[in-house]
């Protein structure tokens, strides 16, 4: 019903930004939340930002507020993570979902991305 593809991410030193996008395919795209999580090997995966489907509503995690920006573009069917002032420890794989109403829990999310890696060099 919903199909969600990831881009953008690579390799950045410390201190420097990515733009992550994510498309979406399938109708009402404007009526879901959307989300994005990172998880690192032996975490659990990890609530990140998240948008409402208006996207005057935006909500964060501590670790990445005022460096992190949520946004999107309902017209294209994509959502956006701008991440500035990088730190090792943000260093995952990326993912992103779409829920029905906000949550900052994995599993209210219904469709995911195949994830794209970020990793922050020291």
């Amino acid at each position: 019903q919903v199909q969600l593809g990831e881009s953008g991410g690579g390799l950045v030193q410390a201190g420097g930004s990515l733009r992550l996008s994510c498309a979406a395919s399938g109708r009402t795209f404007s009526s879901y939340v959307m989300g994005w999580f990172r998880q690192t090997p032996g975490k659990e995966r990890e609530f990140v930002a998240a948008i409402r489907g208006s996207g005057e509503m935006t909500y964060y995690a501590y670790s990445v507020k005022g460096r992190f920006t949520i946004s999107r573009d309902n017209a294209k069917n994509t959502v956006y993570l701008q991440m500035n002032s990088l730190k090792p420890e943000d260093t995952a794989v990326y993912y992103c979902a779409v829920a029905l109403a906000y949550s900052r829990s994995w599993d209210d999310y219904d469709y995911w991305g195949q994830g794209t890696q970020v990793t922050v060099s020291s």
